[in-house]
């Protein structure tokens, strides 16, 4: 792996198994055997791309196109069915709202959890809930289960504890969608001072305005290629010509 680069991504190809009448039970399987036929979907078909340390890079597509499954090839939640995917330095993602939430706790135990998943000791954590806490707004509802919480609050919460892991990569699917302007404005804010900081950072978002105010480059990949890549405001007039004839 290149020592300039934190994200290195080689022949990347990824299917997943298409049943059309699958039993759902093991005698259903047995007695109706034929009905267990599938197709192989190919939803990344050997993408290439390499991503420097302290870079921005934004993921753009229509639905369906692969965007979120390479992102979660990069994060390991799933692996791929050839190539390689090497990932260099400490990692914090924003991949699913609430994942790794257990919905009884209340915040503030959830910020254990979620900040222990990302590596942090027991020492470290203390030394930054609060942090997290302030920063998320939500210090009237921590205590409370999560449960009772809104799509926003799990944003803010989610959020908070990705930001405070001082990690080297951030990958974000979407998330930033949830929640009200002034607290994206916060967390676009926040997310440039991390960039300054040579965090590298991948988003996937439809907001292509979102990923011009924080990204040095955009990645448009289509039918599972990348059909461009470039500065984000060139990529982008590119993809919406594209969008309206389609």
């Amino acid at each position: 792996m290149d020592g300039q680069n934190s994200i290195e991504v080689k022949n990347l190809v990824k299917k997943f198994k298409v049943y059309h009448d699958k039993g759902k039970s093991l005698k259903d399987k047995i007695l109706f055997w034929g009905r267990n036929k599938y197709e192989n979907r190919v939803v990344l078909d050997g993408i290439s791309f390499s991503i420097k340390k302290g870079e921005a890079v934004g993921l753009i597509g229509n639905n369906g196109c692969g965007k979120s499954t390479t992102l979660k090839l990069l994060t390991k939640i799933m692996y791929p069915s050839s190539g390689t995917v090497e990932v260099n330095g400490k990692v914090s993602a924003l991949i699913e709202l609430g994942a790794g939430f257990h919905p009884d706790m209340s915040g503030r135990e959830n910020i254990y959890i979620n900040a222990s998943i990302f590596g942090l000791t027991k020492k470290e954590i203390d030394a930054k809930v609060d942090e997290i806490i302030k920063f998320s707004e939500l210090e009237q509802f921590i205590d409370n289960p999560v449960r009772t919480y809104s799509s926003g609050m799990y944003m803010r919460l989610a959020f908070s504890v990705a930001i405070n892991v001082e990690a080297e990569v951030l990958f974000i699917d979407e998330i930033l969608a949830v929640g009200d302007q002034a607290f994206q404005d916060k967390c676009f804010k926040k997310l440039v001072e991390i960039k300054e900081g040579g965090c590298t950072i991948v988003i996937v978002s439809h907001s292509l305005s979102q990923i011009e105010k924080i990204c040095d480059r955009s990645i448009w990949i289509k039918d599972g290629h990348i059909e461009m890549e470039g500065t984000p405001k060139d990529v982008h007039k590119v993809y919406l010509e594209w969008m309206k004839t389609r």
